[in-house]
């Protein structure tokens, strides 16, 4: 990169571009790959987030920048950096990333596995035993699988998939009566339907090959009367994202079918090869690809470690994983009817903490219930198996009026929506696909009842998909309410998305792209206000990604103005915390833990008045100016309390919490003197806690985290020490079953 451009990148600029912030936010993943105190098996997994998660940062958001210097864009973003020199800078640091990931496996993590008894072998490692499995696998499992693709004079480079592992070999010298007088090249692609670690037999240790190695060392049996030379792995990264004018796609459905089937052809803009990889082979790949040397990345170690994760899954490795966690039943839910609890008072669901059961058994009861006359539902994504979708195709079938919006274009979800619109449309559902040029983000369910007292609207609000699975792993807020005025809205709501007209005014339900804009500057305004009268004004948000200009600046000058801003802020974080005479009273923090962060939580202290939010929006341009999202109060007194002491939490939280500094870079808490929480594991035991309580005491209940002794950072205590994970623990030890983790990027 150029010096002038480098001062670009390091003058104090009001933003922080948006991809170089997301890449510090994995750099806050791999932290936990390296962080001793995380069991190994979740070090591992870890690891392979951060990798999943560079592949799809570069199939969408880096795709996205060059898309930009094939058009001759110049504008530079708020950071002030062109599309051209953002590609420099990912460059940089994805290189100097991917070469810390390698270092984490190789120095780090492969000697702990070892320790572990679990270690890999290469080919000149084996013993015979070994050497015969080998024999029998490759002869029986792989060899019937492989082709070879030969690259010479006669045949041009084949068209490799995205994502795909390969193995170019070098012919150093053809048959005699082959015809071809110069050497060649041959492609042959490791088949991704085989485990990429295969076990060999080991009395002692839990051993393991990478599958390109086995290929490797029975490699001369494809290429019969031909004399080989080296052979090494290769890797590449296609544009994936999805380009479809929906103004004029005639079928949005089938339009989308056909995008997807291009995800695999598109422009390559990454390639990964293995240390050693012959220049003339890599030379010959890269005009092939039409690939530039920035985007060539040497690798010490199997390309692709996301294939790690399989040891995840290993028996008997259980002191080396999370102590089983299942989410708890909320005591207001335990042994009272579903909807009778609702009229009874609104209530709030803490997930991962506290089960998904409950909005699962609301879809199932309504589906049931021949008093439910009609429900509607956004789905953005669902699990493989979804009950949700057997309900509601239930539902239909039983004669109720189903309304179901299902977004086509949930990125990388999109085909599974297909599938899932398909089946539901074949119940007899009413499915609609959202609005051209918006994705519906909102999480909402609408059930219509008739009560003994009338019609009766029940709803459910929510930060998070209806998702069963990653219901397990995301942390997420829902809220069950029968209010009028929220009900009203839901309906209002649903009305816009399958009609033409919204409605001018609403209750209490913010929607975007129309009014939720608007109605987070007036608010922040307001503060800011309050600020120079003299009176006092706090803002606190938790959310996945802060990158609206718009919005940063209003912050910056509530900030200004005296207003104390605390942000809890996952992901990106285009916002500069703690300069002078900017941002000195805003603070940003990153937790990063065992469950993904994914609620979105509003506070404005509004004089006095506390008003609290919650959203399925985060504040970024694509969520409030090109989604439908929702954004919703809570009014109870139990329901606010219970999302304040969460805040609170995740506020004080010493262990897995990171704080940024005013260049954008993160650091954790300083421990000296605080008590060790761990936010995370401290709801765990709350919800264990609290789902103990008796009849009695539920309608009484008051959610209470459960916080270790106060710990000198000297002590080095470990989350295993902790009296919350103790907790857990006892209650849980026997019969739960641990889920993979998801990537660690946003929905």
């Amino acid at each position: 990169m150029k010096s002038e451009e480098k001062n670009m990148l390091e003058q104090d600029s009001r933003f922080i571009n948006r991809e170089l912030s997301w890449l510090e936010f994995n750099e806050r993943v791999l932290d936990e790959a390296r962080d001793k105190q995380n069991p190994l098996l979740e070090r591992v997994k870890f690891l392979g987030i951060t990798c999943s998660n560079l592949d799809e940062f570069f199939m969408i958001r880096v795709a996205s920048l060059k898309d930009m210097v094939h058009a001759d864009y110049t504008k530079p973003d708020p950071a002030g950096l062109t599309p051209g020199m953002q590609l420099e800078a990912i460059s940089e640091r994805t290189h100097q990333m991917m070469s810390r990931q390698y270092s984490t496996f190789n120095r780090v993590l492969k000697p702990a596995l070892k320790e572990s008894k679990i270690i890999f072998k290469n080919r000149k490692e084996l013993n015979r035993e070994q050497e015969q499995y080998l024999e029998t696998y490759f002869n029986t499992t792989v060899y019937p699988i492989l082709t070879p693709m030969a690259v010479d004079a006669a045949r041009p480079f084949p068209l490799i998939s995205n994502q795909s592992l390969n193995i170019c070999v070098e012919i150093e010298k053809m048959p005699a009566d082959s015809g071809y007088d110069e050497s060649g090249y041959a492609i042959v692609q490791v088949p991704s339907v085989l485990p990429r670690l295969v076990k060999l037999p080991d009395p002692d240790h839990k051993t393991f090959i990478f599958l390109e190695d086995i290929i490797r060392h029975f490699m001369k049996r494809l290429f019969h009367n031909v004399v080989i030379g080296g052979a090494c792995c290769f890797r590449i990264m296609r544009n994936a994202d999805l380009d479809i004018e929906e103004e004029e796609a005639a079928d949005l459905l089938t339009e989308i079918k056909k995008q997807l089937k291009q995800r695999q052809w598109g422009e390559v803009i990454r390639l990964e090869i293995e240390e050693g990889f012959d220049k003339a082979m890599l030379r010959q790949i890269s005009q092939a690809m039409g690939i530039d040397k920035l985007d060539i990345y040497t690798l010490n170690g199997p390309l692709d470690l996301t294939c790690l994760n399989q040891l995840c899954k290993l028996p008997d490795m259980d002191e080396h994983r999370y102590t089983p966690y299942e989410g708890q039943a909320n005591p207001l839910l335990q042994d009272v009817d579903l909807f009778e609890a609702i009229r009874q008072k609104d209530i709030l669901l803490h997930h991962p903490f506290e089960a998904f059961d409950p909005i699962i058994e609301l879809v199932r009861r309504a589906a049931e219930d021949p008093n439910v006359l009609a429900i509607k539902q956004t789905l953005y994504r669902v699990s493989g198996q979804s009950p949700v979708i057997q309900y509601l195709a239930e539902a239909a079938e039983r004669g109720k009026q189903v309304m179901v919006l299902v977004e086509l274009k949930a990125r990388f979800d999109e085909e599974n929506n297909i599938q899932w619109a398909r089946k539901l449309e074949q119940a007899g559902c009413h499915v609609i696909y959202g609005q051209v040029g918006l994705k519906t983000h909102s999480k909402i369910t609408l059930v219509v009842r008739r009560d003994e007292d009338g019609i009766r609207r029940y709803v459910h609000l929510g930060t998070g998909n209806y998702n069963d699975i990653t219901a397990q792993l995301y942390t997420d807020f829902g809220m069950l309410t029968c209010s009028e005025s929220i009900g009203a809205d839901a309906s209002a709501f649903f009305n816009m998305l399958s009609g033409y007209s919204a409605p001018l005014t609403w209750h209490k339900l913010v929607p975007a792209p129309f009014w939720m804009r608007k109605e987070f500057e007036r608010r922040i305004l307001q503060e800011q206000r309050l600020a120079q009268a003299g009176r006092p004004a706090r803002i606190i948000v938790k959310t996945n990604s802060l990158v609206d200009p718009a919005i940063i600046d209003c912050l910056y000058q509530a900030s200004q103005a005296g207003v104390k801003i605390d942000l809890i802020v996952r992901g990106i974080c285009c916002l500069r915390a703690g300069v002078p005479g900017l941002s000195e009273n805003i603070t940003v923090r990153s937790i990063i833990g065992r469950f993904l962060e994914h609620s979105r939580i509003y506070y404005f202290l509004n004089d006095g008045q506390e008003d609290l939010f919650l959203s399925s929006a985060d504040w970024m341009p694509r969520n409030l100016d090109r989604r439908i999202e929702l954004l919703f109060p809570l009014e109870d007194a139990q329901v606010r309390d219970r999302v304040m002491e969460v805040i609170d939490l995740q506020l004080a939280d010493t262990m897995k919490a990171r704080i940024m500094k005013p260049n954008g870079q993160y650091t954790r808490v300083d421990k000296r003197g605080k008590q060790a929480i761990d936010s995370q594991w401290a709801l765990c035991a709350a919800a264990v806690k609290a789902a103990e309580q008796s009849a009695e005491e539920t309608m009484a209940y008051r959610f209470q985290p459960i916080l270790s002794p106060t710990t000198d950072a000297a002590d080095d205590t470990t989350p295993e020490d902790m009296t919350i994970i103790r907790t857990a623990k006892e209650a849980h030890e026997n019969d739960n079953k641990l889920l993979d983790e998801p990537d660690m990027e946003d929905d």
